[in-house]
């Protein structure tokens, strides 16, 4: 099948990767059926409103919805390729979690009919394509896949891991270049053909198991490289060096660029891809292992800090009820409103659990609080740095920038971003 003769793509999963793919496959006139779990999700896309926030998605949908190119339904309907775009967490041992790639593979495979193409863009372990397979065999006996490399195949199966940036994934889902593994060279191919209908980069052409690797690949190095800037600031604070003025003078060697530290590292890629790795090849991939540890022990050390300013306060006799702690940001990054694994939250959560306090939670990107933080309330920037005794930074905002010359000189600061600093 080339691309000219695909007229309809499904999209199974809506959310912030596979809305904003939705989108760029209607915006080029290609029918798209969205299909997801989510049926408040369902509702708000079929009246041309998007229920995340990414800077221009919200006018491709509206468009898209409007000329009549996109629409959103719980239940997969037949279409000419399928990508699947949900979940891959992991549990509590970091194994990973496929139920909801299963369960995606299995709702499709009612409706599949000879010539289409099947692809993951889910980031997922090593040999889930395999098992996508697999998986179909047993729901599809009738159909020809694609098994030991066949040519003669009905059913085409790739996978192509989305590399965007979250606040420039239009943008990224057509400039970048994409990598397509598919379960033989023809798959890989047919897929290819899909994703040439919107992006401008290269197709990267391998095979299933080397994109899968790819994509954790990437995700892991950047893991490493935080974890030891997030080590150098432990570091640091131990022995009294401001770490973003040492990472400033470091990274003038022409040959040295040190991250920046934060307090923590979250979203559903770099705090939980390399956990696959380390699940498949626990044995061998002792450093992937030991950036995660440093990387998931950092919010437990900026929550100290918090504790810290707040003991410091009680010293001098206040009561801990009275004590007001502001917590500015919330999201796993700046300027995006993804909770996802975000440390900040993390630390917000065990920080209310684990005090008297009045909490001030400051997140400029959302409306509601997630249902763990269900009992307290979002409240104003200006509010908070005018009433705070503790101030705590999280996430570097925008919104926060300049702040730190508005606090009360007398307040207690707990900066974990460097703030007004990088």
């Amino acid at each position: 099948m080339q691309a000219s003769s695909i007229t309809t793509a499904s999209v199974i999963g809506l959310g912030y990767i596979g809305l904003p793919t939705a989108a760029m496959f209607a915006s080029r006139k290609i029918k798209v059926i969205g299909v997801d779990v989510n049926q408040h999700a369902v509702d708000t896309i079929n009246q041309g409103k998007i229920h995340i926030v990414e800077p221009e998605l919200d006018m491709i949908v509206h468009a898209a919805v409007t000329q009549g190119y996109l629409r959103a339904t719980t239940k997969p309907e037949p279409a000419d390729v399928f990508l699947i775009a949900v979940p891959t967490p992991f549990m509590g041992d970091h194994s990973p979690d496929l139920t909801y790639v299963k369960a995606a593979v299995e709702s499709i495979a009612p409706v599949l009919k000879k010539g289409d193409i099947v692809i993951l863009e889910s980031t997922s372990p090593v040999g889930t394509t395999e098992k996508m397979l697999a998986w179909l065999t047993i729901a599809r006996p009738d159909l020809r896949l694609p098994v030991d490399n066949a040519v003669d195949v009905d059913i085409n199966i790739a996978y192509c891991p989305e590399r965007v940036l979250p606040g420039h994934v239009v943008r990224e889902l057509v400039e970048n270049d994409r990598i397509i593994g598919g379960l033989s060279a023809a798959c890989s191919q047919k897929a290819a053909d899909v994703y040439r209908i919107f992006v401008k980069g290269k197709l990267l052409i391998s095979n299933a198991r080397t994109a899968e690797m790819c994509k954790l690949t990437e995700n892991a190095f950047r893991d490493v490289n935080i974890a030891f800037a997030n080590e150098l600031s432990l570091i640091c604070d131990k022995l009294d060096i401001n770490p973003w003025e040492l990472i400033k003078l470091a990274n003038h060697h022409p040959r040295v660029n040190v991250l920046q530290p934060g307090c923590g590292v979250g979203g559903h890629c770099i705090a939980v891809d390399p956990w696959f790795i380390v699940d498949k090849t626990p044995d061998e991939a002792r450093i992937i292992r030991t950036a995660r540890e440093v990387n998931d022990h950092k919010p437990t050390w900026v929550l100290n800090k918090i504790h810290t300013a707040v003991a410091a306060l009680t010293t001098t006799g206040i009561e801990e009820s009275t004590i007001k702690v502001a917590i500015l940001g919330l999201a796993f990054k700046p300027n995006i409103d993804d909770l996802r694994e975000s440390p900040a939250l993390h630390i917000a959560k065990q920080f209310a659990e684990t005090t008297q306090v009045q909490l001030l939670l400051v997140e400029p990107n959302i409306k509601i609080l997630p249902d763990v933080l269900a009992d307290h309330k979002l409240v104003l920037l200006s509010d908070a740095i005018a009433q705070a005794d503790v101030v705590v930074f999280l996430v570097n905002h925008r919104e926060f920038s300049g702040i730190k010359t508005l606090l009360n000189p007398h307040v207690h600061l707990v900066d974990a971003i460097g703030i007004d600093f990088i």
